[in-house]
């Protein structure tokens, strides 16, 4: 067997592997949450009705079976594009068009976006004028859905290009290191784009105003001071525009933070209880949990650049995956490496929710600390029951996908927290 024999090989087993793992962990999360639909979890009988449980069980089981199918429609895709020759096609018309070179890199790209795009709409549509709408979270127009996918392409055209570019640059002029250097610009592009984003880019999207003078005000600047937390500014987002589902956090890096709540949910949560959501997202701050992620994912990136590096010049990558290029292309291995890394990379989710989940568990204590973990208890209830957030999830696929624990094992430690 030859080398792009095995490649294939390896790479349509785990495809299917992977696949069928996804399908199979969404079929359990939806017959676990049915059937404990009919009993609230004893811990939260007092707290959330009957009725709220089950729109919740019936939220997470309509949007798992939307995830199953575009699971099943990105495998069919990607197959597509390497065994059934589509990206093979695409890059021969555009080299007959263009010729070796940036023009080409930008048109296949571009082209693969498209396409990718295409098959994913008919499920946003569905999801957010279907399931949002039929259990009363959608607040997107038409109007403002295609003004929002038309500004989404424009800033992934204005920044992709350039870094598209710049890497096949790097691919073709820098040596067999080049990966090394492309790794630098990725870190230094990401760190300027977190503190470019507050400012330039979410406003694109939102409204931001300043957190009226008051109660809730007070508050929060008596809890920044505290926890030595200096932000350039505490805003409002206009997140009802799209979503009754409510949220807070804070963005930026260095002088450009900034606290940002949900303006849905501070019509929800009483001041105390805003207070002690506040003091969780600071708990991520204060304990480092952004700067562990980022240099996790710049720990990622290098490894994955490095393998790039070593596809880049091995012909049985591309023949392995549909191509009959015998040469090395830059802008092929580039777009080629990045369809099929989330394949491969899926075996590291379970690895990054475990990660995740234990920050949460930190900020939580950190909140604790610093406010009544009684306000965030009340608050998290109110934000599971207006956010239809299953209380009774598969434990084995939440421990696969979910970034935050369970709301029955999050609750409890909290509790614990309480009475110690």
């Amino acid at each position: 067997m030859t080398h792009s024999a095995l490649f294939n090989l390896i790479f349509l087993l785990l495809l299917a592997a992977v696949t069928a793992s996804r399908l199979w962990l969404g079929i359990r999360q939806i017959h676990h949450v049915q059937r404990h639909r009919s009993q609230v979890p004893p811990a939260f009988q007092e707290r959330i009705a009957l009725s709220d449980h089950q729109k919740a069980a019936d939220y997470t089981c309509a949007r798992t079976k939307l995830r199953l199918g575009q699971v099943t429609a990105e495998a069919l895709l990607l197959l597509a594009f390497t065994q059934g020759g589509w990206l093979g096609a695409l890059n021969g018309a555009f080299l007959s068009l263009f010729g070796a070179g940036n023009l080409h890199a930008l048109s296949l790209a571009g082209s693969i976006l498209l396409i990718g795009a295409l098959v994913d709409l008919p499920f946003g549509l569905y999801g957010t004028f279907v399931i949002e709408a039929r259990f009363g979270f959608n607040r997107v127009t038409p109007k403002l859905y295609a003004l929002d996918l038309l500004r989404e392409s424009l800033i992934t055209a204005l920044l992709g290009a350039p870094i598209l570019i710049a890497a096949t640059w790097m691919m073709d002029s820098l040596g067999a290191f080049w990966w090394l250097w492309a790794w630098g610009a990725w870190m230094a592009f990401n760190i300027v784009l977190l503190a470019l984003y507050p400012t330039f880019i979410a406003p694109l999207f939102n409204r931001f105003t300043p957190l009226p003078p008051g109660d809730l005000r007070d508050r929060v600047e008596a809890l920044l001071a505290r926890c030595g937390f200096r932000s350039s500014g505490l805003f409002v987002m206009d997140g009802s525009r799209r979503s009754s589902h409510g949220n807070a956090y804070f963005t930026g890096f260095g002088r450009s933070k900034r606290v940002v709540f949900f303006d849905t949910l501070l019509e929800r949560l009483e001041p105390p209880e805003t207070e002690a959501v506040l003091a969780h997202e600071l708990g991520h701050y204060r304990r480092r949990h952004v700067m562990q992620r980022i240099g996790m994912l710049f720990v990622l990136s290098l490894v994955f650049l490095a393998l790039l590096g070593w596809f880049k010049n091995a012909p049985w990558f591309y023949q392995g995956l549909g191509l009959g290029l015998s040469a090395p292309d830059s802008a092929v291995a580039l777009i080629l490496f990045m369809l099929v890394i989330p394949v491969f990379a899926f075996p590291l989710q379970p690895v990054m929710s475990l990660y995740s989940r234990k920050h949460e568990f930190e900020a939580d204590a950190y909140a604790a600390a610093h406010a009544p973990a009684r306000d965030l208890v009340n608050a998290l209830v109110k934000l599971y029951q207006d956010n239809a957030a299953t209380l009774t999830p598969d434990p084995l696929h939440s421990a696969v996908y979910d970034s935050h624990p369970p709301a029955a094992i999050r609750i409890a430690r909290l509790e614990s927290l309480r009475t110690a």
